[in-house]
């Protein structure tokens, strides 16, 4: 699993020209699924991406209280390293990732955080306006 975390003052996800998650103040998590993850990964990924200390004065978005807007993003599995076409098989095919992206969220809720989603499968219009800019790539 991988996960692109951003400070943000504000992001939000359209769909269709509808509003489906939007934040201020907190963190952005663009997150993927490869074939091998599990339960247990989406877990420690979400304990990670709560706990992170990225935040000002070097807090977290547990101890701050700071909302989280996650983003299902198989393309952070792109792998370009042949050609200028990227092969995309290191992604967990959809059947397999979106349970897993909802663990992710489903975690972080039981540990209290705010989170708002974007739309799995869909054609998301991700707008955020980075802060710091503060930008960590985690991945288990």
């Amino acid at each position: 699993m991988r996960a692109v975390v951003q400070t943000v003052g504000r992001a939000g996800v359209t769909v269709d020209g509808e509003l489906v998650g939007a934040i201020d103040d907190g963190l952005l998590v663009l997150l993927g699924v490869t074939h091998t993850d599990t339960v247990e990964t989406a877990r420690t990924m979400a304990r990670k991406v709560h706990e992170l200390r990225i935040l000002d004065e070097e807090r977290s978005a547990a101890e701050t209280g700071a909302p989280i807007l996650v983003v299902s993003q198989f393309t952070l599995y792109g792998d370009a390293r042949k050609g200028r076409r990227p092969s995309w098989t290191a992604a967990a095919p959809a059947e397999v990732a979106e349970p897993l992206v909802t663990a992710v969220v489903q975690a972080l809720r039981a540990r209290g955080a705010k989170v708002q989603t974007g739309r799995f499968r869909a054609h998301m219009l991700v707008e955020s306006v980075n802060v710091g800019p503060r930008t960590v790539l985690l991945e288990l």
